[in-house]
């Protein structure tokens, strides 16, 4: 991430504890309600959410995971973060920067939710994270993007360009979710539907 936008963002998170307004607006609860939604499995053993933000996803995330990383660039971001998860022992919030922080020391998870991260960082970068969710996603692993379409001044790439480059690992895509205000995916190593995991079909 360039330094001009982690200025940007210390900057928003220093000047406000929810600078996007994520714990009231019906926009962000239902968005997250979606993506939650649209997970295949009920629970998982090992997630990671990089770019949590003040950790409202994280929040959410948290009851259908056994152990939960997330991180943030922003020291303020992270800090905010650890303090609402402080009560939930399953729970890890870390500062990263990414790609070059991911947290191959970690192991390897069955879930990865990138939300409105990817955007931020350049192709190059954004290539290389990509290649991190290939490389440390279980083999019954769960990749999931959500983001932004509209345009605006803080964005390195295009959403498209985000899910693009998620897309060509050509894992198995469960789940497309369009809006005009946001684009929701899922992509898993088990392409089956969570029908054909159920034996409904």
């Amino acid at each position: 991430m360039q330094h001009d936008q982690q200025r940007y963002f210390e900057a928003l998170y220093a000047a406000s504890e929810d600078p996007y307004a994520l714990r009231h607006r019906w926009y962000e609860a239902r968005k997250r309600a979606l993506l939650l939604a649209a997970l295949p499995r009920a629970r998982y053993r090992r997630a990671y959410e990089p770019g949590c933000g003040i950790g409202e996803l994280t929040l959410a995330l948290a009851p259908r995971c056994d152990h939960l990383l997330a991180s943030d660039f922003s020291l303020h971001a992270v800090d905010i973060a650890r303090e609402r998860t402080s009560e939930l022992a399953n729970v890890r919030v870390a500062q990263h920067q990414l790609p070059s922080d991911w947290p191959r020391d970690a192991g390897r998870f069955d879930l990865i939710v990138l939300s409105e991260l990817g955007y931020f960082l350049d192709h190059d970068d954004m290539h290389r994270l990509a290649a991190c969710c290939e490389d440390t996603l279980e083999a019954d692993g769960v990749l999931v993007a959500c983001d932004w379409r509209p345009d605006f001044a803080q964005r390195s790439l295009s959403t498209r360009e985000v899910h693009g480059a998620l897309a060509a690992l050509g894992l198995p895509r469960l789940a497309l979710h369009e809006e005009d205000d946001f684009v929701l995916q899922v992509w898993a190593r088990d392409g089956r539907s969570v029908a054909q995991r159920e034996g409904i079909r």
